[in-house]
């Protein structure tokens, strides 16, 4: 945490003075206030009173207005108002009172002497609350959609005075008090107030704006003090220093024509290939504004459809990569500033690219200045520790079953669409949300109350967070990270499945077990492939169960897993020609395709957060330069013809879009299949994964059909590959094949796919 003062409020002096000394007097026609009680003397100056406006501030009384002002350091504080100026009795601890014979509170402000300044301030207690009954409703009941407009740092201008509304959640608390580089972080004379029964604490404090470093200050029901940031901050400082800062946004979103038309075609009837991002490391040290200026041009090039970001929302450890989130609300500071953030969206938005982001709502970590225990007891974690703990990550869980948190969360979801613009949520690890014994063995969980394994609070979070999405956010899509086989991931949230429970809502869920069967079948020795071929056929068995994403992701090329180049077998010219069949396979398989940085131009290395892709091995002084750069070309024209190929994306939840044609040719590592588009035209996909020429290869197609052409090779030269091309358009003959009435004989490269459309 920082302690400079960037923007000081006027209300503190310019350095630290000594504490005050008994002086002075009241002013003439100043009487002595009534003394506070004890109690609420005591609570006060600890920070540990739930209404401090009832005690400071002006107050009616018999005789007058009672001023009661608390100013630490201070050595007098007087009243100004028209006509009048009044100096207040010093009561000691820094609080200065006096009735004044006054009908009624005038408007006015406070003159603040110390040592060596004076400063005129306006007084925070006069003011009545800025949080309006509506929201406090909206939050008590849980269901503030908007919940960032009501909790924490908010400029405005509130009864003609510009300033910072304050508010806070923490129900557990005594008292909270906002402290900061305003006040030099003592924030002892900025107790807040509770608001009734909904656990919020609110203060506006005048003069304080944009840029504003602070914190609360809250004494737990022990008694003792905590200091966290702002659950709801929408900006923080960089890492490690940990305080919330006051913004607002200033940015002119020019992205008009891509919102207005983003929900014009369902994503499950478009082409969605998706270039995944760790912003950080993309290219190493840049910021937001940077890599607006690099990244929408590489990726447009490249012809993928959607970036991925892996979690941008504030995170204190870097080597998490984001998925240990301690700022919901901030994207992280270490690249700019929130509207340097929706500077990036904007770019990408403006070069015809969609911006997903992962989002963690899944856990959080325990640092003692964020949300772990946030007010002195468990709030946004469940109360019961064996729900709380995160076994694998040594994080804690959220309490899906309150109904403020729940609210935390889907407002958070829609935030994130609303603020930035982004056109996705990439929900991580929810099969971890979703079970009560995930990764835990007998007698570390209880059932649900009916005996079962299911995490009723998560799926009730779930479906109310995709409702909410869909309903507010035209065009915005949510993917599912679920590693399991939870029925219903992507069915609607009020279709009741053979489980008893509704759809997740989800629109898309990424498909694990493709990813893993059909890694597992490309580590083969193409001589023992034939003994693994379901591995990349079992796939079809269920790919109409749900809507599919196949991922190459960030968690396949870490921790010993290796690059995807590297898993394949054999010498490099073999594992750069299986990795080309590989992805021409993803491609044309139903789904959509989504392939992390580094992966585009073979990579061999494994991904570092460090240091970020091997960009040197695109640089032409390296001799090796050209296999990776044909990798590259690879990817692009995978993603060009796709693009303007309907057959392989517009019916990819549809079953009558996909028909195997050689789905069982396990002794020559053979996998043909028809693509559909919504009219019946036809795209042929042939993979074939030895290390052999098969010429004169027959494969049933159907009459419809005059001519087949090549419209991809992966091994063609352009790409690094032997150049086994089948140059002329392939005319059927009449010998019957694969349960078609005539077939066409084609050859297939060495370790290649190839694709094939009607000429």
């Amino acid at each position: 945490m920082t302690a400079r003062p960037q923007n000081p409020d006027p209300s503190r002096p310019a350095r630290a003075a000594a504490p005050s000394k008994p002086k002075r007097g009241g002013s003439h026609g100043v009487g002595a206030a009534r003394p506070l009680a004890a109690d609420d003397r005591a609570r006060l100056l600890a920070g540990a009173h739930h209404d401090p406006h009832g005690l400071l501030g002006a107050h009616p009384v018999r005789g007058g207005i009672t001023f009661r002002v608390l100013r630490p350091y201070a050595q007098a504080v007087t009243v100004l108002a028209k006509g009048l100026r009044a100096e207040l009795h010093d009561e000691g601890d820094g609080l200065f009172s006096g009735v004044l014979p006054l009908p009624e509170v005038p408007p006015y402000s406070l003159l603040v002497t110390y040592d060596d300044n004076e400063i005129e301030v306006e007084d925070p207690y006069r003011f009545l609350p800025a949080l309006g009954e509506l929201d406090l409703h909206l939050i008590g009941e849980g269901r503030h959609e908007e919940l960032w407009t009501a909790l924490g740092a908010r400029p405005m201008t509130h009864q003609g005075v510009p300033g910072t509304r304050f508010t806070v959640w923490a129900p557990n608390a005594l008292g909270v008090r906002v402290t900061g580089d305003f006040c030099y972080w003592d924030g002892t004379a900025y107790p807040m107030r509770s608001l009734g029964s909904t656990g919020v604490w609110e203060l506006f404090l005048p003069g304080v704006g944009d840029g504003a470093l602070y914190k609360f200050d809250i004494a737990r029901p022990d008694g003792s003090h905590t200091l966290r940031a702002d659950p709801m901050a929408r900006r923080t400082e960089v890492p490690p220093a940990t305080a919330s800062i006051v913004t607002e946004s200033h940015h002119e979103w020019q992205d008009d024509l891509w919102m207005a038309a983003r929900g014009d075609r369902p994503v499950h009837e478009s082409p969605f290939s998706v270039y995944e991002v760790h912003l950080p490391s993309w290219r190493p040290r840049l910021t937001y504004r940077q890599l607006a200026e690099q990244l929408p041009a590489y990726v447009r090039d490249l012809g993928f459809t959607h970036v991925e970001f892996l979690p941008v929302a504030e995170h204190p450890f870097g080597g998490s990569w984001g998925y240990q989130v301690t700022g919901f609300y901030a994207p992280t500071a270490r690249m700019g500033t929130p509207d340097d953030f929706r500077f990036l969206v904007d770019a990408l938005h403006r070069a015809g690219i969609g911006v997903l982001v992962d989002w963690v709502p899944a856990h959080f970590p325990k640092d003692d200045w964020a949300l772990a225990h946030f007010d002195g007891r468990p709030l946004y974690e469940h109360e019961d520790p064996a729900r709380s703990e995160h076994p694998d990550w040594g994080t804690l869980e959220f309490d899906y079953g309150r109904k403020e948190v729940r609210n935390f969360l889907v407002a958070n979801a829609t935030y994130w669409c609303e603020e930035f613009h982004v056109d996705g949520l990439r929900v991580d690890a929810v099969a971890s949300m979703l079970y009560l014994d995930y990764s835990r063995e007998a007698g570390e969980w209880s059932p649900n109350e009916h005996g079962g394994r299911e995490n009723l609070d998560a799926v009730a979070f779930l479906q109310e967070m995709n409702a909410t999405v869909y309903r507010r956010c035209p065009g915005v899509i949510t993917i599912a990270e679920e590693s399991t086989a939870w029925d219903g991931v992507t069915r609607a949230t009020h279709h009741v499945g053979p489980g008893g429970f509704g759809g997740l809502g989800f629109g898309l869920k990424w498909n694990m077990g493709w990813m893993h069967d059909s890694l597992g079948y490309a580590a083969h020795e193409p001589v023992h492939r034939k003994y693994h071929h379901h591995e990349m056929t079992f796939s079809m068995v269920y790919a109409y169960s749900e809507n599919y994403v196949l991922p190459i992701s960030h968690d396949e090329v870490v921790h010993g897993k290796r690059a995807l180049v590297s898993k394949m077998p054999g010498d490099w010219w073999q594992q750069r020609a299986t990795h080309r069949a590989y992805l021409g396979f993803m491609w044309a398989h139903p789904g959509k395709q989504l392939l992390f940085m580094g992966q585009e131009f073979a990579q061999g290395a494994e991904w570092s957060e460090t240091t970020g892709p091997d960009w040197w091995l695109l640089d032409p002084s390296y001799s090796a330069e050209p296999d990776h750069r044909g990798v590259r070309d690879l990817v692009r024209d995978l993603n060009t013809v796709y693009r303007d190929a309907p057959p392989l994306w517009q019916r990819d939840t549809d079953p009558a879009g996909f028909a195997w044609v050689a789905g069982d040719a396990a002794e020559d590592n053979v996998f043909a299949f028809l693509r559909h588009d919504a009219s019946g035209a036809p795209l042929l996909a042939v993979s074939h994964f030895s290390p052999v020429v098969r010429h004169d290869y027959r494969l049933g197609v159907p009459d419809t059909v005059s001519a087949w052409a090549e419209v991809l090779n992966t091994d063609a030269a352009r790409y690094g590959g032997g150049d086994i091309r089948n140059e002329d358009p392939l005319k059927p003959d009449s010998t019957p094949s694969h349960g078609q009435p005539v077939s066409i004989q084609l050859t297939l490269p060495p370790l290649a796919t190839v694709w094939l459309r009607p000429v």
